[in-house]
């Protein structure tokens, strides 16, 4: 079955949020010390992330596009609207703020090599092992965050289930266009502009910065094409 690790994935990220948004007798200084704990995590993962570029231009080209495509839309906008219409059929968020936990949720869950890595591999070989390895760190991961962001981390889920199940599908078809030889180039430059905003996501929860995160979101796409545009015109910028 194609969609196997997408689908356990998905539903440790729901079962891990329903446990979490349970636990409403933690007293507040334990929340904001955890979140806060959380948070730093978040950054060291973004670092590490972000570290995995092999060329620090597609980053920066990525984000500088990404960043201008994201506010000429208001992305930031139609996601905190969509977070208040959710907002008034499922009641509010421990902060009332759904949008910051689905964005928040969808960011740490989707972005990053396993996701990708995991999908083609179920796609690919039927092999789920590094989907379902994924589906434990996610399920703990939303335990954490639904405590302190809310039920809002549990529809992020959707998007791992679109953005993985969608690669798994046309897993075949996304390595006829992308050689082997890209692929672990095509990965990385991913990770790394993903890392970027992993660590926006990090600092916003210390309440260091309020970086409007979700209009950086279209990053992700421009790497993508940048880095195929780049190999097939076989352009260097070294």
């Amino acid at each position: 079955m194609v969609l196997l690790g997408t689908i356990v994935n998905t539903l440790a990220i729901i079962l891990g949020s329903i446990l979490g948004n349970m636990l409403t007798r933690i007293p507040e200084k334990i929340k904001q010390t955890v979140t806060q704990g959380m948070a730093l995590v978040i950054v060291l993962l973004g670092i590490q992330m972000g570290l995995k570029t092999e060329n620090s231009l597609y980053v920066i080209g990525s984000l500088v596009l990404g960043g201008i495509i994201g506010e000429l839309f208001d992305l930031e906008r139609l996601l905190n609207r969509f977070g208040y219409f959710l907002e008034k059929r499922v009641g509010t968020g421990k902060d009332g703020n759904i949008a910051k936990a689905f964005v928040t949720g969808t960011l740490v869950f989707v972005v990053g090599a396993m996701s990708i890595v995991g999908a083609l591999d179920s796609g690919l070989r039927g092999d789920h092992s590094v989907l379902f390895t994924k589906a434990v760190l996610d399920g703990f991961l939303a335990l954490i965050f639904s405590t302190t962001l809310g039920i809002g981390v549990i529809f992020s889920a959707v998007s791992v289930f679109l953005y993985e199940g969608i690669i798994a599908i046309f897993a075949k078809y996304i390595a006829m266009v992308i050689p082997h030889p890209l692929m672990g180039h095509f990965i990385n430059e991913i990770t790394a502009t993903g890392g970027i905003l992993i660590i926006a996501i990090g600092l916003n929860l210390l309440n260091i910065t309020k970086i409007r995160t979700a209009n950086l979101l279209p990053s992700i796409v421009v790497c993508a094409l940048i880095v195929l545009i780049i190999y097939y015109w076989n352009i260097s910028f070294t």
